[in-house]
């Protein structure tokens, strides 16, 4: 990066500390520092929940998952709209009439005790897990593209955030989520003008997009259904409802942002605006990828995205082999390149045999690009079975190091820090209060004074921080990091999701059999995981199916005694 850049990423680092800090001052009872005193505006928790959710996974993954995959992935968000519905009419209001701190504490006044600990257990296990990926993640990237050391970058990242999340409390917290989430959105928008800026200037923008559309990489709808197919209209209208319906809904780190609204109109409001907004914005960030698609087909493009994986190779004893692929895949570019242009100027003409013998020779060298790329990642795994062929994470940032200007890039690299400092920030704050509520003062401590909890609560706030960075430390080769994300949150997501559907929907079912449904929901979807091809937005639906079903079944098995 150059001077400017830096100046832009330091400038903003510092602003954020300051801004979370001051936002939260005067701080003084743990209702403040978990809730904000139910203070804040709907615009505020509608962008803070949506930027606790679009992480910078989110941004660095998606834009290379759409570069690599077209934008097929927007299909995971069909089911949220619904969600955001149904969460309005049935979990807004009695979260806000009971008064709860956390979801959990419902459970318990549903259910019982152990219901609660076993549901906030969950969370607790899961979310940390989360975050610790949602550090890991961007810090490995910033590392590789910008040469950093990755460990320094993963604690550089979680002790700012742990400064101001512990200092500031949720208001901190929200407020900081709400401007990050301003600059992001902002800086993606002038990324995308500056992609489109960059075409050739014989290449109109709508040229440009029938060039992506013709690549494949406009593919949003599938409407084919299939259980092993991540990405369709059905796994995503369905499953995706039913994993929306766990994350806002069960998930504290969700529900802790709704739960700081003014009343229950700003809270619903909040989260139906999620709902309007969420497609679109995502949507917007797969098209950012695909024009990172069709730049590169006009310009050239590395062989392979990750430069310390493309390090190793070419210090190797394969390095001949590996240079001479790259040599052949560069002439297969131009030449791909060579065919688009013939197909555009076809396309201008109303002649449909011409277009298709154009767009025939186009998918052809298309072909022929892939297969000398497929052969460059074999003799990586040749060199190293271990290497990491997966190089979606490093498309966007590769592209932004290399072609945009100074300031821009720092401007960037600013939406990954922002990005990824909303996330944890948010799941740190939320970490802490399950931590605090559901068990400390629960079950170790019920009697002590405000000031002793607010203490405790900032210091768990601070454990929390050292565990995701640490356990970040540890994390390995993870594949495309939005799909990783969600596939962690999909093992748990459903057992939670199941228990709060027999708590809202089926009064008579108590809770020995709703903790046994549980029991039996969860290991169903470990069972699917480790033996199925089951996609995995499934696994939410299928694991939340399991724990309303083993809960009636063992409630009817029961009936007449006391569980």
């Amino acid at each position: 990066m150059r001077p400017l850049d830096w100046v832009v990423l330091v400038a903003f680092l510092l602003f954020s500390v300051v801004f979370g800090i001051r936002r939260g001052r005067g701080t003084r009872d743990i209702r403040a520092y978990m809730l904000a005193n139910k203070s804040m505006p709907w615009y505020a928790v509608a962008l803070s929940i949506m930027a606790t959710q679009a992480s910078a996974i989110t941004f660095v993954s998606t834009t290379g998952l759409a570069y690599a995959d077209g934008m097929r992935f927007v299909q995971f968000y069909f089911g949220l709209p619904i969600a955001m519905v149904l969460l309005s009419i049935f979990a807004v209001p009695i979260f806000h009439r009971l008064n709860v701190y956390t979801a959990y504490e419902y459970l318990e006044q549903r259910f019982d005790l152990k219901t609660r600990v076993l549901t906030s257990v969950i969370f607790l296990v899961s979310r940390g897990l989360a975050t610790s990926l949602s550090l890991y993640a961007p810090a490995l990237i910033l590392s590789v593209v910008l040469g950093w050391d990755v460990r320094l970058t993963i604690w550089l990242i979680g002790l700012l955030v742990i400064l101001y999340t512990t200092l500031g409390g949720v208001v901190g917290v929200n407020w900081n989520d709400f401007q990050q989430f301003i600059v992001i959105m902002g800086s993606m928008f002038v990324a995308l003008v500056m992609i489109i800026h960059l075409l050739p200037n014989d290449v109109s923008f709508g040229e440009a997009l029938s060039v992506a559309g013709v690549m494949g990489r406009l593919n949003a709808v599938d409407f084919s259904f299939d259980w092993q197919n991540r990405y369709n209209f059905w796994s995503g209208l369905i499953g995706g409802l039913f994993l929306a319906l766990a994350y806002f809904g069960t998930d504290q780190s969700q529900v802790q942002r709704y739960l700081t609204a003014r009343s229950v109109a700003q809270s619903r409001i909040g989260l139906l605006f999620n709902g309007l907004a969420k497609v679109p914005m995502q949507f917007f960030i797969l098209f950012v990828g695909a024009m990172v698609f069709v730049f590169y087909q006009f310009n050239p493009g590395p062989i392979f995205f990750n430069p310390i994986e493309e390090q190793r190779i070419t210090t190797s004893s394969l390095a001949q082999e590996y240079e001479r692929v790259q040599v052949e895949y560069r002439e297969a570019q131009a030449a791909k390149g060579e065919r688009i242009r013939n197909w555009l100027a076809v396309s201008r003409l109303d002649n449909p045999a011409a277009e298709s013998r154009a767009r025939t020779e186009l998918q052809a060298a298309d072909q022929k690009a892939r297969q000398l790329r497929s052969e460059a990642l074999g003799l990586m795994k040749q060199n190293d079975p271990a290497a990491d062929t997966n190089d979606t994470n490093y498309v966007f940032l590769t592209f932004v190091i290399r072609y945009l200007p100074a300031g821009l890039v720092g401007l960037i690299i600013v939406v990954i820090f922002a990005a990824t400092m909303s996330a944890i920030s948010s799941a740190l704050n939320s970490l802490a209060t399950s931590s605090i509520v559901d068990v400390y003062k629960r079950l170790l401590r019920e009697e002590a004074s405000d000031k002793h909890y607010l203490l405790v609560s900032r210091l768990t706030t601070v454990g929390w921080g050292i565990f995701a960075i640490l356990v970040s430390e540890q994390a390995a080769r993870l594949g495309p990091l939005i799909e990783a994300v969600n596939i962690l949150g999909s093992l748990f997501y459903g057992t939670v999701l199941g228990v709060f559907i027999v708590a809202f929907l089926l009064k008579r079912v108590r809770g020995t059999p709703t903790f046994v449904g549980a029991l039996v929901g969860q290991a169903f979807v470990i069972w699917l995981f480790q033996y199925t091809t089951v996609a995995y937005l499934w696994l939410n639906v299928f694991g939340a199916l399991a724990v309303v079903g083993a809960a009636v079944l063992l409630a009817f098995l029961t009936r007449g005694r006391k569980v």
